[in-house]
């Protein structure tokens, strides 16, 4: 039983699904009962009034629009929650990806990770996240048909990313030119048409990895390569960014397959902030290219997309082995910061760090290997025979080992977010669709608690001081 009581004016809850949770509160309300059974409600007691209430917990959750019949008098609004961030709230419904973060198990559709990763495409996993099952061999190979025909962006799109500067950060492109795709597909906004929204589902998939090659082509200073319809997804992207004089690009196997996972890595992880910001903006029932425009521009923010970048030059910093000591002894004088490790959700290694370990090394024999790979690796351990970093649940996350991949492809740090939006778009158009499809769901419209000055006079302005 877990019961936890306030001060005078506050409030007393008990937990009426545990054995004899109910007790006293039932006994004073039921005079002449038994020990009343246990059921799944909350009962509150409002010390201000001395009323209580029986509010339902469905799923581990009490709504919270439950909580207004809470009222100190006739006038009062009601009781709200305060929830900064989100940390302990609920904002939808969703079957989309379950995460136990205590045992570290991530799940699609209720496929792990691992085995998605290990027999499955990103496009496979697209479908499953989007759709809900495992395609069939025919339906996957429509699947893949219809987004690979769809690659190619209106030349005007390719003029409107020539537009920004050379030194234009390619994720302020990517957020500018995915929102662009509105104006060029206004039958967009016909959300609750099927036939509308897959189309546009198709186009996004398929556009995604076209606009972010351009934005890194655009950064280089070298022109725009075309899709090449006889590669497949990742090697696609791959020859976008990289093909030069040859009359036909060959992307090795290995960078494919590597590309390819770390995208089914990036597909979905819950309600996590550019997921959360697509289904705000998305709420409003606007198109799904200015909803996805919304997720990429919260992934923008350093402390989403930019975690692997922070990794990356946290062990350039560190720099050798030999000085991985100072700096973990730095870490825990609060000197330093181990970026990388730790996760709001996992409280155990995230299994995605695993994955991507194992798929480092087919990279590092194709590119050669990162003399960062060693420090990682050291750093790892040590952190992880330490007693310190481990009983604050403190574990590599995918960001850890992301950056390594993503350096030895060449890439320069502005582009890591970049990878990981292309991924995550699958996820985003999932968790839309979920979204509108929700009878539950309204415009987003959070509460605020007010804390600034009420009823003042107007000073004219001659006389302010």
């Amino acid at each position: 039983m877990r019961t936890d009581r306030a001060t005078s004016g506050g409030i007393t809850a008990t937990d009426a699904g545990q054995p004899g949770a109910y007790g006293e509160a039932a006994a004073g309300r039921e005079a002449g009962a038994g020990a009343a059974p246990a059921r799944d409600t909350l009962t509150v007691t409002d010390n201000r009034t001395g009323k209580t209430y029986e509010l339902p917990i469905e799923a581990g959750t009490v709504r919270a629009m439950d909580l207004r019949q809470v009222k100190a008098g006739d006038g009062d609004f009601g009781l709200m929650t305060y929830d900064p961030a989100y940390t302990n709230t609920a904002s939808c419904r969703s079957s989309i990806t379950y995460i136990d973060g205590d045992a570290g198990i991530l799940q699609h559709r209720g496929y792990s990770i691992e085995q998605l990763c290990e027999h499955s495409s990103y496009l496979e996993v697209s479908y499953l996240i989007i759709n809900g099952v495992l395609p069939t061999q025919a339906q996957l190979e429509e699947w893949v048909h219809e987004i690979t025909i769809h690659t190619f962006v209106h030349e005007n799109v390719k003029d409107f990313i020539q537009g920004f500067r050379y030194d234009a950060n390619p994720m302020g492109m990517l957020v500018a030119s995915v929102g662009a795709l509105s104006t060029f597909y206004p039958d967009a906004n016909q959300i609750h048409d099927e036939d509308v929204r897959r189309i546009q589902i198709i186009r996004l998939l398929a556009k995604m990895p076209t606009l972010a090659a351009f934005a890194y082509r655009h950064n280089m200073g070298q022109p725009y390569v075309y899709p090449d319809n006889d590669l497949n997804y990742a090697g696609n992207f791959l020859g976008m960014m990289y093909k030069m004089t040859e009359l036909k690009y060959e992307p090795d196997p290995r960078l494919e397959r590597a590309l390819d996972v770390l995208f089914i890595l990036h597909a979905d992880h819950e309600q996590n902030a550019s997921t959360s910001a697509v289904r705000s903006v998305g709420s409003t029932q606007v198109d799904p290219y200015s909803a996805i425009a919304a997720g990429v521009a919260a992934l923008y923010g350093p402390l989403h997309g930019g975690a692997n970048e922070a990794a990356l030059r946290m062990l350039r910093r560190i720099g050798s082995v030999e000085n991985i000591p100072g700096f973990l002894e730095g870490v825990k004088a609060g000197e330093e910061r181990l970026m990388g490790f730790g996760h709001r959700v996992y409280k155990n290694y995230d299994p995605r760090a695993r994955i991507i370990r194992k798929h480092l090394d087919d990279v590092f024999e194709v590119r050669g290997k990162s003399p960062l790979l060693e420090v990682a690796s050291e750093l790892e351990k040590r952190a992880l025979d330490d007693d310190y970093f481990t009983q604050r649940k403190l574990y590599p996350n995918v960001d850890f080992y992301s950056g390594l991949i993503y350096e030895a492809l060449g890439l320069p740090v502005a582009m890591f977010p970049v990878m990981f939006a292309i991924g995550r778009t699958s996820g985003w158009i999932a968790q839309w669709l979920e979204m509108v499809q929700d009878s539950e769901q309204k415009i987003a419209r959070p509460r605020q608690i007010y804390t600034g000055d009420r009823d003042r006079d107007y000073v004219p302005i001659e006389q302010r001081g």
